[in-house]
């Protein structure tokens, strides 16, 4: 056997020591295939995160709207009631400008100076009202002049506050609707940056829900944790709008927003529920987590979410922008910012 001198040797080792390294260097150097799908998570840990914020934002829109619908409602009032005063004022007027005359002709001296020397009509009225000899009809007069020129000055001035508020109220929504579209905006170009990742999950997404709506639908439909009652009505009712859009602001099966979404769902058997997930936590009865059952609302991410259990560790809701009506799991994100249920 022939022996390799110590050059060949030298020569063999060294190119064995840089084979190793580039080795090394390949093998430390993320793929194309690595570096973008962790683009992608990257992407999407974005995008949850507007979804979360933007979810408070609708919310709170929607918190806003029911206060603009009030202050509606109350000006409505208001203004009637308004009417009404300013029509009894005139009449008061009438029947105390006739007792007025007939007390200038009865030629009283004491009357006439009373009458005479009244600076305004609040002065001749706490005249008139001192005269001993004032009789009953004429106190019930000057009470109800009184009565309903306070009434006048109440309504104007609580019309006056409503019409402030309303401004107030019309203003913060304007920059709401502002923050939600340029929140919107933001979440379009993220996504559009990773449509081909996004078109992979929408994929998988599907097949996961037809999975859970298969589960739902076999634990339902032999009665499996489906109680009696409107509880277990609202769970049929919530599952016919499955695939329905998620739209901001939306309480009807052409768009729905999470709190649209439950209010509506509740309003067929006959519960009425605001549109704002807050609000409707602070109804019904507390219910712990360990005694869930379906028709329950559950809250998420600072009660700026809301679904409906449906058993089985499961739930349906209106997600979010670009998603549908659908059923997830009490996992993952929504187990971490799981706030609590309510029962109705």
């Amino acid at each position: 056997m022939i022996r390799p001198t110590r050059r060949q040797a030298f020569v063999v080792a060294v190119l064995a020591l840089l084979a190793a390294s580039l080795f090394t260097a390949a093998a430390a150097r993320p793929s194309p295939v690595t570096s973008k799908q962790a683009q992608a998570q990257d992407v999407l840990a974005q995008i949850q995160s507007i979804d979360a914020s933007l979810e408070k934002v609708v919310e709170a829109y929607n918190a806003s709207q029911i206060k603009l619908d009030a202050i509606k409602e109350e000006q409505r009032v208001n203004e009637h009631r308004l009417e009404i005063a300013r029509t009894n004022f005139k009449q008061s007027q009438i029947f105390l400008q006739q007792r007025l005359v007939a007390l200038y002709t009865s030629e009283d001296q004491s009357t006439l100076e009373i009458l005479l020397g009244a600076s305004s009509l609040d002065d001749l009225l706490d005249r008139v009202d001192t005269v001993n000899r004032v009789s009953e009809q004429d106190t019930r007069i000057i009470g109800e002049v009184k009565h309903f020129r306070t009434e006048i000055k109440q309504r104007e001035a609580e019309l006056e506050r409503a019409r402030n508020e309303q401004e107030r109220v019309v203003a913060e929504q304007s920059a709401k609707k502002a923050s939600i579209e340029s929140q919107l905006a933001a979440r379009q170009r993220l996504l559009s940056s990773i449509k081909s990742e996004i078109e992979q999950l929408k994929r998988q997404e599907a097949a996961q829900q037809a999975r859970l709506v298969n589960q739902a639908e076999t634990r339902l439909s032999g009665g499996g944790g489906n109680p009696a009652g409107h509880a277990g009505g609202v769970v049929g009712i919530a599952m016919n709008y499955l695939g329905v859009p998620y739209v901001w602001g939306g309480a009807s099966p052409s768009g729905f927003d999470c709190s649209g979404f439950t209010m509506y769902v509740y309003a067929q058997v006959g519960i009425s529920l605001p549109h704002n997930a807050a609000m409707q936590y602070g109804m019904g009865s507390p219910v712990g987590r360990e005694f869930l059952q379906p028709g329950d609302l559950v809250f998420f991410n600072g009660l700026g979410h809301v679904g409906l259990y449906i058993g089985g560790g499961q739930f349906i809701h209106a997600p979010h922008t670009g998603d549908v009506v659908k059923i997830s799991s009490l996992t993952g994100w929504y187990a971490s910012t799981y706030v609590g249920a309510r029962r109705f």
